[in-house]
């Protein structure tokens, strides 16, 4: 029996997954952060390492467990520059000789990604289609059937990010500010974020956001504040979400304009916690994009990017 590993490594945790060749996950295992732009290389091999260990001790496995082929699927992972330190990363993995495996693997069978690739490939279950993330930051990404690749956005909350929840809570928290100045029309988000900071008044946004030095994660998370009042008919929250969606339509139609044909049947999946408002971003995105591409069908993941990174590794043994 063959085993692989699929690795999702990202700024919060690490995930790994044992995977037979029969594309079936044996075992799970988690760990902290891996991604080696925000954390020191040590640390994030110590995650990887960790999260290998936890799954593969989590297997019910009689034998040994031997390892030919491992995906890992990393944040901040696009430049050669970045995929030769990673490389150097696995070779640490092997010489490691408290990992509960044995290594089987041939250059062949050890392939480095970004973390939105795998995403595309377990949200959809092969490697073709585009995938949409927007949570905190923002990005597109698609692979057609001949493996060429487009990617939009993806440059982070000061050059990019447009439609994240980061730059939505902005968008939120600047047209309460320019409400309550008498430059926008009256909005309920001057009383959302109020109650969602316990603030006594809007003004005190300034000591929030700049004396609290709050990071890109926490401004975020004030995003559902826009959301709830979007959904609760706010014409100015609707107004920010519907930019939104007019950057994420715009988003994917240049990945596809890239790689595909306007008549080409494709899933775009979408992932990442903007998708779960209340204000039905979702179905507003879905209906844009339907219109422009008939023949696409925009879905939610049906694997987490773990099991993606496992394919993946799992398709390097079957060449």
């Amino acid at each position: 029996m063959s085993y692989v590993l699929g690795i999702d490594g990202g700024g919060s945790k690490t995930i790994c997954v044992l995977m037979d060749d029969l594309r079936q996950v044996l075992s799970r295992g988690e760990a902290g952060p891996s991604n080696y732009q925000s954390i020191d290389i040590e640390a994030t091999l110590q995650s990887i390492q960790s999260a290998i260990h936890n799954a593969v001790e989590a297997a019910i496995i009689t034998n040994s467990v031997n390892i030919d082929a491992i995906c890992l699927g990393l944040a901040g992972v696009g430049r050669a520059a970045d995929i030769e330190v990673v490389k150097g990363l696995i070779q640490k993995l092997q010489n490691n000789k408290y990992l509960p495996i044995t290594w089987a693997l041939q250059p062949a069978n050890i392939v480095i990604f970004n973390d939105a690739l795998i995403a595309l490939v377990g949200g959809i279950g092969q490697p073709v289609g585009i995938v949409v993330a927007v949570g905190t930051g923002s990005i597109v990404f698609g692979r057609n059937h001949e493996g060429h690749t487009k990617r939009v956005g993806g440059w982070g909350y000061i050059l990019g990010d447009e439609s994240s929840a980061y730059k939505i809570a902005i968008a939120g928290m600047n047209a309460a500010l320019k409400s309550y100045d008498g430059r926008e029309i009256s909005t309920s988000l001057i009383e959302g974020f109020k109650q969602h900071l316990d603030l006594e008044s809007i003004e005190d946004l300034i000591e929030v956001v700049y004396r609290r030095e709050l990071g890109v994660k926490q401004i975020a998370a004030l995003a559902p504040v826009v959301d709830f009042a979007a959904a609760s008919g706010d014409i100015v929250a609707n107004l920010i979400i519907d930019d939104a969606v007019k950057e994420l339509v715009k988003a994917t139609s240049t990945v596809m304009d890239a790689i595909f044909s306007a008549d080409s049947v494709l899933e775009v999946v979408t992932t990442g916690s903007v998708w779960r408002g209340r204000c039905k971003i979702h179905e507003r995105f879905t209906a844009s994009l339907v219109k422009k591409f008939p023949n696409v069908k925009v879905i939610f993941p049906r694997y987490e990017p773990a099991y993606g990174a496992g394919l993946l590794a799992l398709q390097t043994t079957q060449n």
